[in-house]
């Protein structure tokens, strides 16, 4: 099988149930961004010091992928045929579970934090603001068509589980957060 198929060549793509849209539409900059926090997340993994946060990271990963292909997937009665697994409450619930995991050993926070710290926490935080991202195009393609709100609050609750396995990233790594000081 060929990797390039030419039918992207005049700026279209085909969705799940076959419709074809702009390169440049909500939907596929949405779900591009998913993809885009997808390969971060990837990077981040080969980086981090954690072996439980790898471990979600790898399962987040798989969510991931569970979102894009929902995003990619028009909710159509013509696209009900199609077994395409919709983005569930569990997802959300689980990184909700994963918050308050790593949030109870860590100090309680008292000050705003500024990216940085390990490496493995930089990323952490790059993941973050690309989660955010995603989560921003997102609300602004489900104001044009149907998209379930379990997308939009696991893309909420993922971006904090990501300030929280940074924090705990530099507290494993034994590197202090660095504290935002605005008269510096």
């Amino acid at each position: 099988m060929k990797i390039y198929t030419k039918t992207g060549d005049k700026g279209e793509t085909g969705l799940f149930g076959g419709e074809r849209v702009s390169k440049d539409s909500l939907r596929i900059s949405a779900y591009g961004t998913i993809d885009e926090l997808n390969s971060y997340i990837g990077y981040t993994i080969t980086e981090t010091k954690d072996e439980s946060i790898k471990k979600n990271l790898s399962l987040i990963q798989n969510y991931l992928f569970t979102v894009g292909s929902d995003l990619a997937t028009p909710e159509t009665e013509k696209n009900t045929k199609l077994k395409i697994q919709r983005t569930p409450e569990s997802f959300y619930l689980e990184i909700e579970r994963m918050i308050d995991k790593y949030d109870s050993e860590l100090d309680e926070l008292k000050n705003f934090i500024l990216p940085g710290g390990s490496k493995s926490a930089a990323l952490l935080h790059v993941c973050r603001t690309v989660c955010r991202r995603a989560e921003r195009e997102v609300v602004a393609l489900k104001k044009t068509v149907t998209i379930s709100y379990n997308i939009v609050i696991f893309l909420n609750r993922l971006s904090d589980l990501f300030f929280v396995l940074s924090r705990f990233e530099n507290k494993v790594s034994n590197i202090p957060d660095t504290i935002w000081n605005p008269k510096s």
